[in-house]
């Protein structure tokens, strides 16, 4: 007996997807994504905000984008996916479309349907594709979890906890000052 046929997609059906809808690819099966919650906005954009307000006290080159924002982590296997918060160091990998390759940081912020997606699927594809650094904001745990894996490092801290950021030297981001 035949075994039954997988369909797989690629980034040209992400782009044929209808005004308004979103989903990720990752190795050719498509993901749907729901609206974000008015929590899950609001600690993406306090997060946004620390980040680039940094970079341009510093004046950095780094550049921080919030979702949707567009990483090609790999097109052979045609893995594109829209991380909530994605910092990028090496404005090489940018252009028009979004940014091809790894971005250096990427923050996920966990909502009920994301949850496998961001703490299985998304941590084995960031680690391979050789993000340096990936934070997990899972709200409802009250749980921030911090993968440096230049260091092979994960650390886990509280919504109100300070953590230092392992791509800069001086930036720390107080979890406990972002109203929720």
């Amino acid at each position: 007996m035949p075994l039954l046929k997988e369909e797989t997609y690629t980034i040209d059906d992400i782009y044929a997807l209808p005004e308004g809808e979103r989903a990720e690819l990752i190795d050719g099966h498509m993901y749907m994504m729901a609206p974000p919650s008015r929590k899950h906005q609001r600690i993406s954009t306090r997060l946004v905000s620390i980040i680039d307000r940094y970079i341009e006290e510093h004046k950095g080159k780094y550049q921080v984008y919030a979702a949707p924002f567009a990483v090609y982590l790999d097109e052979r296997s045609n893995t594109y996916v829209e991380p909530d918060i994605s910092v990028i160091c090496d404005s090489n990998k940018l252009d028009d479309s979004g940014c091809k390759g790894a971005p250096d940081w990427v923050i996920e912020i966990v909502s009920p349907a994301s949850k496998q997606m961001d703490y299985y699927t998304k941590l084995f594809k960031y680690r391979t594709a050789g993000i340096r650094e990936y934070w997990i904001v899972d709200p409802s745990k009250n749980l921030v979890v911090v993968y440096n894996f230049e260091l092979g490092e994960t650390e886990q801290y509280t919504l109100q906890d300070s953590i230092k950021v392992g791509i800069y030297d001086e930036l720390v981001i107080d979890f406990g000052s972002i109203e929720l």
